[in-house]
């Protein structure tokens, strides 16, 4: 078992794919679909979308502040309060001020979910398997991400009072598992009496970890919006995906676990060096000529990369962030690396125009690159050990 309170987490893991789901397929599947008959235009559903990861993004680090004094499944509740009342008022009364507005205070308290997860995470977490502990957390809402994209779109298409009943069912589930979690509180670090009178101890060291965290989001997002354009180049139909894809589930499982106990027995850097070498020549393979001959290994590649890249970064973040405001330097770490998230796509676009796949791979070989000698150089800095404060 990878955590002392199992229950508890299980609960929050739970609570983070039902909300994943449900804000995936509303901003990505539903209101694209259901927008014209709703009266909303594109340009007013692209204002809600951007305004609610936006204010997700930089509530991240003050609702940590706020978690640590008002509990956290005070917050979680609200969130799901207000989930439920975006989708549900966008079905029954659609309005585009209620959509935008209630879009943004969805963002602000949804900004609570991930660095509490997290937080809780690692809090809980045996001491001898926390990098696999926060791996898990960070990765367990891939599937309902993907079911947000996969499952409600296509529904929504053919049967759309079935897409908003789903929709409704799950954020009510959702608000069900958060009112379970009402009482939570994240356990209080022990802190020296310096850091008591010093709030900001120990926060230097997660400054040093911000560049590098939007870094290696970045590298990812300049390809997320062109794998469509990529398989129309390449002259792959969708279907071509499905074995890279099942060579990446498995290689990135193995390759997750066993760096994990790799990052939890030895340090952290063990795992995180190999994993961004093998992610840059996984883009490096990518962008030479003749990718769809080589698309399966880049995708083993990538998985096993990516795995090891995970672990031994969710390692070292819980090394360095200092234990005092853990929820708040979650939450800013976590905003820095969605903003690489929402820069990716643009330098990826910009990078496509001018040299096609082969510009856009190269850019994104040439951050992990960068990340890697970024990592390497302050390594006295980074992950040397728990930081109190």
């Amino acid at each position: 078992m990878l955590w002392t309170r199992p229950l508890t987490v299980w609960r929050l893991l739970a609570l983070l794919l039902a909300s994943e789901m449900v804000r995936t397929g509303f901003v990505v599947s539903v209101l694209p679909v259901a927008g014209p008959s709703l009266g909303f235009s594109t340009g007013l559903i692209g204002l809600m979308v951007g305004t609610h990861y936006l204010a997700d993004a930089l509530a991240k680090g003050p609702l940590g502040l706020v978690t640590e004094r008002w509990g956290l499944g005070r917050l979680l509740t609200l969130g799901a309060v207000l989930g439920l009342g975006v989708v549900a008022g966008t079905h029954f009364f659609p309005s585009p001020v209620w959509l935008v507005l209630g879009g943004v205070a969805w963002g602000v308290a949804y900004a609570a979910l991930w660095p509490g997860v997290m937080s809780a995470s690692q809090a809980f977490a045996r001491p001898e398997r926390t990098a696999r502990a926060l791996s898990v957390s960070n990765l367990v809402a891939t599937p309902a991400i993907l079911a947000g994209i996969l499952l409600v779109g296509p529904l929504m298409q053919t049967r759309p009072e079935t897409a908003w009943a789903v929709l409704l069912g799950v954020q009510v589930a959702a608000l069900m598992l958060a009112l379970t979690l009402w009482p939570l509180q994240l356990p209080k670090q022990d802190s020296p009496v310096g850091a008591a009178r010093n709030p900001w101890a120990g926060w230097s060291r997660v400054g040093v970890l911000l560049p590098a965290a939007f870094a290696q989001t970045l590298a990812p997002g300049l390809v997320i919006t062109l794998i469509y354009p990529l398989l129309a180049r390449l002259a792959l139909p969708l279907s071509a995906l499905i074995l890279p894809g099942i060579l990446f589930g498995i290689s990135l499982g193995l390759s997750l676990w066993l760096a994990g106990r790799l990052a939890d027995r030895t340090h952290p850097r063990r795992a995180l060096a190999p994993g961004l070498l093998l992610l840059a020549l996984a883009f490096a393979l990518a962008a030479l000529p003749g990718l769809r001959d080589r698309v399966p290994l880049v995708a083993l590649i990538l998985g096993v990369g990516y795995g090891a890249f995970i672990a031994g970064w969710n390692g070292l973040v819980a090394r360095t962030l200092p234990t005092g405001h853990r929820a708040a330097a979650w939450g800013t770490v976590m905003a820095t690396e969605s903003l690489g998230n929402a820069i990716g796509p643009l330098l990826g676009g910009a990078a496509w125009q001018l040299a096609g796949p082969a510009g856009v791979f190269g850019l994104g070989a040439a951050v992990f690159v960068l990340t890697e000698l970024y990592y390497l150089w302050p390594g006295h800095k980074l992950g040397a050990k728990p930081v109190s404060g």
